[in-house]
């Protein structure tokens, strides 16, 4: 992994090698200005040579790889994995203040703002003031929190490194998809207008004549009352789409077919799950923000990246995708080694919860959390870097004198031969504090 470079006047210059960077730290030549990724400064002048960079990235629904190219050398390369449960987060808070509403709590000041109107009402022969709530409105530009944390961690790295490269030339990679054509490669004309279910009451109908009138389990026509069933649960992040509702008899919709081994369940297991297409509408969003943001990048396609991928013999992954789409021809030089990237939740911010916490033999009204989302335990914090077993992990959570520790690719770091994942904290090592992201290097991607 190479070591970032900036000048006494806080200019970046080209990066240099680890042994090159210690060598000037143990001269007091230069000081640590940052570790995530690690940089230096250097305290005295420097001539400040620079060579051509360019900075590829090939952006993505949940993975980001990145690569640093110079000339015919690659410097560095490595991924970054985006939040993926934000989504998952807003609607448990949203059900937990939903029904938190119906008890005796604090007072909350509404989000929504009122406006009062005079309207003459026939049965009390008067006129009366009426609140009529309209949502805040919000700014221009706004995105749903989804997919704004993916796109600001996205362009937040990117100005990072950026940052700390002299000069780089960006190449980005993007995607642009037709999800209607995805859906149905015919479509064309006036039918991107008229959806699959054009002419029908609703999508129940529509899927009662898509099937034909056919209950899809027992394969009958038997006149019995049809069901429109779901493929995917709601409550599993099933949709009520159509693509996502299939006709089932009263026969076969009964309770017993839906438990573990009915007819219905097992024909769930076999049925494949619905295509989804969330990514692809977050890459379309995606796409317009990093033009707006990135004006002078080199934009590239995947239908021109996985063609020179494959001629410069480079295997798939998110970061060979940002080697190929630097547009370097030929690699005399490859690290050994790459970067890894993970945000992680370091704060649960709901202190008053639908149920009552395990243990808890008194009411919450002093707004305490529970013991086992502390903060810190025995001078270790969450999300600290530690060293244990041999291995490098991270401190995802404490109980007692105990921690939980996982690696960067998000697998427990246990006692061997020991069955429970609980760690003492006398056997932990600290390498270094952390914010809420993960920044490790690791073997090279294959």
């Amino acid at each position: 992994m190479i070591v970032f470079v900036i000048n006494q006047h806080g200019e970046p210059l080209m990066p240099c090698s680890p042994r090159t960077a210690r060598k000037l730290l143990q001269t007091r030549k230069a000081k640590i200005i940052s570790r995530q990724p690690f940089a230096i400064q250097l305290l005295y002048g420097s001539a400040g040579y620079k060579q051509p960079l360019t900075f590829g990235i090939d952006v993505g629904a949940k993975h980001v790889g990145m690569a640093i190219v110079s000339e015919t050398r690659v410097l560095a390369q490595g991924e970054i994995t985006l939040r993926d449960d934000v989504s998952e987060l807003l609607t448990v808070r949203r059900t937990l203040r939903r029904g938190r509403r119906n008890r005796k709590t604090r007072y909350r000041r509404s989000k929504f703002t009122y406006h009062t109107k005079h309207v003459y009402s026939t049965k009390k022969k008067k006129w009366i003031k009426t609140k009529r709530a309209f949502t805040s409105p919000r700014p221009e530009g706004w995105l749903p929190p989804s997919i704004q944390s993916r796109i600001a961690n996205t362009m937040g790295w990117i100005d990072t490194f950026v940052s700390l490269l002299p000069h780089p030339h960006l190449s980005i990679e993007v995607g642009k998809f037709d999800v209607q054509k995805m859906m149905n490669p015919a479509i064309q004309g006036a039918d991107y207008q008229q959806g699959p279910a054009w002419g029908y009451y609703d999508v129940r109908y529509f899927v009662f004549a898509r099937d034909q009138y056919t209950c899809q389990v027992c394969k009958k026509k038997n006149g019995k009352i049809l069901h429109t069933h779901h493929i995917l649960y709601r409550s599993h992040g099933g949709s009520d789409r159509a693509d996502n509702l299939i006709t089932v008899c009263t026969e076969c919709h009964t309770h017993a077919n839906h438990q573990p081994g009915g007819v219905l369940w097992q024909w769930m297991q076999r049925k494949k799950r619905v295509p989804r297409y969330k990514a692809t509408a977050f890459m379309n969003v995606q796409r317009h923000r990093i033009f707006a943001k990135y004006p002078d990048a080199h934009i590239t396609y995947g239908s021109i990246t996985t063609p020179h991928r494959k001629a410069l013999g480079l295997p798939k992954t998110h970061a060979n995708d940002a080697i190929a789409i630097t547009g370097i021809t030929t690699i005399t030089r490859q690290p050994d080694d790459a970067f890894l990237i993970r945000q992680f939740r370091k704060k649960k911010r709901s202190l008053h919860e639908a149920t009552a916490r395990k243990g808890r033999t008194t009411k919450n009204r002093t707004a305490k959390r529970n013991k086992k989302n502390t903060k810190q335990a025995g001078g270790f914090f969450l999300n600290d870097m530690v060293r244990v077993f041999g291995k490098v992990g991270f401190i995802t959570g404490f109980t007692g004198s105990a921690a939980y520790i996982k690696d960067i690719y998000d697998a427990y770091i246990t006692l061997p031969d020991k069955g429970y994942k609980q760690v003492s904290l006398r056997e932990l090592q600290l390498v270094r504090h952390n914010n809420n992201w993960q920044f490790i290097p690791c073997l090279r991607f294959t």
